[in-house]
């Protein structure tokens, strides 16, 4: 999995142009684009600020708000001129994603104020595939674009959206555009890209239902792990995490994360929860390191963190750690980590954290 998504988005953008290239002759200024207050022309511009926008905000690793610039058509462009905008922010957006590390991340506001590569581009080709319909819809043209797109947008920002029938009409029902049987229509929505916690040594990085797919099938997630491939036990997780979300029953943020050294990018481990807080607030948090990860404290480090941020929560009040008990390099992680041992189960040592 080592799509940086710029491929994906030139290819929305491809798919964009050449249905709206259709239609430059028309008025595109007194339409409205579909069930927007703004024109056809005034979406296909925004388009393309978006498009520029989500490329600045990478490039100029931007930490705490959007980068102060916009793009101003020039006087008298025709349609055709508005689309070739389209193409050259798309192109230019393509390789900022080609260019912009797996690490970088940039200011976003939606929901934890940072978005990496990935989430960029998904909210890039999201912003591509539903103003076009918004605007071939205005225009009366026929328009869906592939399901490997949408997919790969819901998969990525849309992890609390359980999946439809299939990816498009599943993506216009959770933009607010479309009906999906046994759905309540949706009249506000957010994308949600991925929770990121720092830690001293590592990032805790949150995995999305796209990377759990490819982790589970055998892939390494977009990640490089010291030993070039995940534990078994991340795996494991990873398939837990995306049936919940194929269940429609997922919060991302009590998922998976991939640790991940800061020297150098690379991953050590896994760590994450089994489900949700139930409704006593009680949690369980399980985890496994690589063979290379393991003697240099990663684990109690990552537990300290991802409990601390549990526990800073008001719908987290206490947290289980079962380990075996014939396993004592885990069961000194969790007592490192503050956990204290309060019973057993069917082999194995239940250990706590209570905020």
């Amino acid at each position: 999995m080592r799509n940086t998504g710029g491929d994906r988005v030139q290819e929305a953008v491809a798919g964009c142009v050449a249905v709206l290239r259709t239609a430059t002759d028309r008025d595109w200024e007194g339409v409205k684009a579909g069930g927007l207050t703004w024109s056809c022309r005034d979406t296909a511009f925004h388009i393309a600020e978006d498009l520029l926008a989500y490329a600045g905000q990478l490039a100029g690793r931007a930490q705490d708000r959007y980068v102060p610039f916009e793009i101003v058509p020039e006087d008298g462009v025709d349609n055709a001129g508005v689309l070739d905008v389209i193409e050259t922010t798309g192109a230019l957006f393509k390789a900022t994603l080609h260019t912009t590390s797996r690490e970088v991340r940039a200011f976003h506001p939606y929901p934890f104020r940072n978005a990496n590569r990935e989430g960029f581009a998904a909210m890039g080709i999201a912003e591509v595939l539903v103003h076009t319909h918004d605007i071939a819809e205005g225009l009366g043209l026929a328009y869906e674009p592939s399901a490997e797109l949408c997919e790969f947008v819901l998969t990525t920002i849309f992890p609390h959206v359980r999946p439809g029938p299939a990816p498009w009409p599943t993506l216009l029902w959770a933009t607010g555009r479309g009906e999906l049987p046994g759905r309540a229509p949706v009249t506000q929505w957010r994308w949600h890209n991925n929770l990121v916690l720092p830690a001293d040594r590592l990032t805790l990085e949150g995995v999305t239902p796209a990377a759990a797919a490819d982790l589970h099938e055998g892939g390494d997630g977009g990640f490089e792990w010291v030993d070039g491939e995940p534990f078994e036990g991340t795996r494991v997780a990873a398939g837990l995490l995306l049936k919940a979300y194929e269940e429609g029953v997922l919060r991302p943020e009590f998922g998976v994360f991939v640790l991940v050294r800061r020297e150098d990018g690379r991953a050590v481990g896994g760590m994450g929860f089994h489900a949700a807080p139930d409704e006593a607030g009680e949690v369980e948090i399980g985890y496994d390191l690589v063979e290379g990860g393991r003697g240099s404290g990663y684990a109690t480090e990552a537990l300290r963190t991802l409990s601390t941020w549990a526990l800073a929560r008001d719908d987290v009040r206490r947290i289980l750690a079962k380990v075996e008990q014939d396993n004592l390099p885990s069961q000194r992680v969790v007592t490192r980590a503050g956990f204290t041992k309060v019973g057993e189960d069917d082999g194995l040592f239940i250990h706590e954290l209570r905020g």
